[in-house]
C-alpha cells in the first residue's frame, strides 16, 4: 500500500469512527420493535474542499518540489539552497522516506559527476510512469541537465545536456512539464527568463523568450517585509508552468508576476516563428506572487501564494480565490495534483535561508509535505 492510499484509508476510518460513535450514542436506550431494522449502514463522510493535513515531517532534507504517480506514489525533490547528501526521495510515510533512484545517484559533496543528480528541482511524473527532473547543475559548472527514470525499476531512461547556448551564467532551469503524447519537454528557465522546448524524437532544442516572461516591477512581501538579496528586492521571471491534460496547451508566468498565461503547446511542433508564438500568447487571469501552478482536467489552476501562505485557485471563469490559509504553508515552492483528490503542497520556508535574511538560516524545522483536499 502506498501512502496516498493510507492516507484515505486513514481519513475514512478517522470520520467513519466518528459517525459510528454519534449514532450508536442516538440510539440510547431506544427499543426496537421486531419489524425495526437492526442494521445501521454507515457511509463514509466527504472531506471537506480545503481540508489541509501533514503528508510528512521533514527534518534532515528540505523539500523541494513534489510529483505523484497515477497510482499514488509521492517522489520529492530537495531544494539546492540547502544542498546536502540527498537530492531525490520516494516519501513512504510520514517520517520515512528513501533515495531514488538509489544512492549512486546522489551527491553527497564529495563525489561530484555529470552522471548524478546535483541540484535537480522540478519534477514531473508522466502517464508512462517515467520520472523527470530538470537539474541545474550549480554545483558542476551550471552543466545543466535532464533526467528520466522508469518508477518500477528505477532504470535511467534519458540523461541529456542542455545546450549551454541556451543556458547562459545567469539561468536557473528549474521547473518542467512533460508531453508523453508527442514526445516533448517544455523547460522554465528563471534567470534567462524563457520556455526551453525538447523534442525527445529529434533531440532539438529550442529557446523561446517573451516579454510576459519577465519580472514585474513589484516587491514580494511576507510577514511584512520585503524579501531582498542584500539591498536589491528579489524579483524572478519565468518559473511556474503547467500542461493540460490532453497536452495542447501550456500555462506559465513569472514568479513575480500578477498574470497567468496561456500558449498552444502544436506550435512548438510546428516550429512556429518566435514572432507568431508571441502573437499566439493569451491571458487567462490574474494570479499571485507563485512559484508552482497544477492544472486539474477541468481546466482549474492551483496556484502557490508565498506572500498569504495560501493556495489560490483560478477557475474557469477567471475567477481567483484563496482554496486554503494557513501559516504552515510557509513558502509553498510547489503543487500537485494527487489521483486522490488531493493537491500536494512541498514547503521550504526558503526566503528564511542566509541569502535573504543576510545571517542566520531562520527556518523552523521539521519542513512539512502538506496536502489539501480539493
Amino acid at each position: 500500500m502506498n501512502l496516498t492510499n493510507y492516507l484515505s484509508l486513514k481519513y475514512a476510518f478517522k470520520y467513519t469512527t466518528i459517525l459510528s460513535i454519534l449514532i450508536l450514542c442516538s440510539c440510547g436506550n431506544k427499543t426496537k420493535s421486531k419489524t425495526e431494522t437492526e442494521t445501521t449502514v454507515v457511509k463514509e463522510t466527504a472531506v471537506p474542499v480545503g481540508t489541509l493535513e501533514v503528508v510528512a515531517e521533514l527534518n534532515d532534507i528540505c523539500p523541494g518540489n513534489v510529483a505523484l504517480s497515477n497510482s499514488g506514489r509521492i517522489f520529492l525533490t530537495t531544494h539546492g539552497i540547502r544542498p546536502g547528501s540527498i537530492q531525490l526521495v520516494e516519501i513512504l510515510d510520514e517520517n520515512k522516506y528513501k533515495v531514488f533512484p538509489d544512492s549512486s545517484y546522489q551527491t553527497n559533496g564529495s563525489n561530484k559527476s555529470v552522471e548524478k543528480l546535483d541540484t535537480p528541482l522540478g519534477i514531473f511524473i508522466d502517464n508512462k510512469d517515467r520520472l523527470w527532473t530538470i537539474d541545474a547543475g550549480f554545483g558542476i559548472g551550471l552543466k545543466g541537465r535532464l533526467f528520466a527514470f522508469d518508477i518500477n525499476t528505477g532504470k535511467e531512461l534519458y540523461r541529456i545536456d542542455i545546450p549551454t547556448e541556451l543556458t547562459p551564467p545567469h539561468s536557473c532551469v528549474q521547473d518542467l512539464v512533460v508531453d508523453e503524447t508527442n514526445e516533448w519537454v517544455y523547460i522554465s528557465d528563471s534567470g534567462d527568463p524563457g520556455i526551453i522546448a525538447l523534442d525527445l524524437a529529434s533531440q532539438t532544442f529550442r529557446k523561446f523568450k517573451d516579454k510576459t516572461m519577465l519580472p514585474a516591477d513589484i516587491e514580494m512581501v511576507i510577514g511584512g517585509q520585503t524579501i531582498a538579496v542584500g539591498d536589491e528586492p528579489f524579483k524572478i521571471g519565468m518559473n511556474p508552468i503547467s500542461i493540460s491534460t490532453d497536452r495542447e496547451t501550456l500555462y506559465f508566468g513569472a514568479m513575480t508576476g500578477t498574470k497567468w498565461y496561456a500558449l498552444s503547446s502544436k506550435l512548438f511542433r510546428d516550429n512556429a516563428s518566435d514572432e507568431n508564438i508571441s502573437k499566439a500568447i493569451n491571458i487567462i487571469g490574474d494570479k499571485p506572487l507563485c512559484d508552482g501552478v497544477s492544472t486539474s482536467a477541468d481546466g482549474k489552476h492551483y496556484l502557490t501564494n508565498m506572500q498569504n501562505y495560501s493556495i489560490d485557485v483560478l477557475d474557469n471563469d477567471g475567477n481567483l480565490s484563496t482554496l486554503v490559509k494557513d501559516k504552515r504553508i510557509d513558502w509553498p515552492d510547489n503543487v500537485r495534483l494527487g489521483p486522490d483528490g488531493w493537491l500536494y503542497i512541498s514547503t521550504n520556508q526558503l526566503y528564511k535561508v542566509p541569502r535573504f535574511t543576510g545571517g542566520e538560516d531562520q527556518a523552523t524545522k521539521p519542513f512539512l509535505l502538506l496536502r489539501v483536499k480539493v
